[in-house]
């Protein structure tokens, strides 16, 4: 697995930066964060950085739980989530598509829940984050 395009740990990526970086595909990040923040305004975002192995990465949450992880690449960046099975049921009942639901079958499942990344290369599948962005916030 690629690691964080922004390995530096003295520094902590900036939009500019993270544009730059991402190119064309930055408008998706934002379009994300945003929607995220609109639909829970309440949201954290925060920068992590792990460790030099991962690099950083961004995390939009609550007060006790993450809703979804942006890491960013080299021209592209993953979302990632965590379902428990109530996220993951509902997951199988609604309208995303069948490409990310054999992503979310497939994920290894541990006691916190299925951890799933989907990559991000265009707009194709923001509509797809979105809802799974609302079930997270459900459940």
């Amino acid at each position: 697995m690629e690691t964080s395009i922004f390995s530096n740990k003295d520094e902590k990526p900036d939009d500019f930066q993270l544009s730059g970086a991402l190119g064309g595909i930055f408008t998706q990040w934002m379009e994300i964060r945003d929607y995220v923040l609109e639909v829970y305004p309440a949201a954290i975002e925060e920068w992590s950085f792990p460790g030099p192995k991962y690099g950083w990465s961004f995390r939009i949450k609550d007060k006790k739980r993450a809703i979804v992880y942006l890491l960013p690449r080299d021209g592209f960046f993953l979302t990632a989530f965590v379902f428990g099975e109530k996220a993951t049921a509902e997951a199988r009942k609604s309208e995303i598509s069948q490409d990310i639901m054999q992503i979310i079958e497939m994920a290894k499942v541990y006691a916190e829940g299925r951890g799933f990344r989907i990559e991000v290369r265009n707009g194709n599948s923001a509509n797809d984050i979105k809802k799974l962005i609302d079930i997270k916030l459900k459940y």
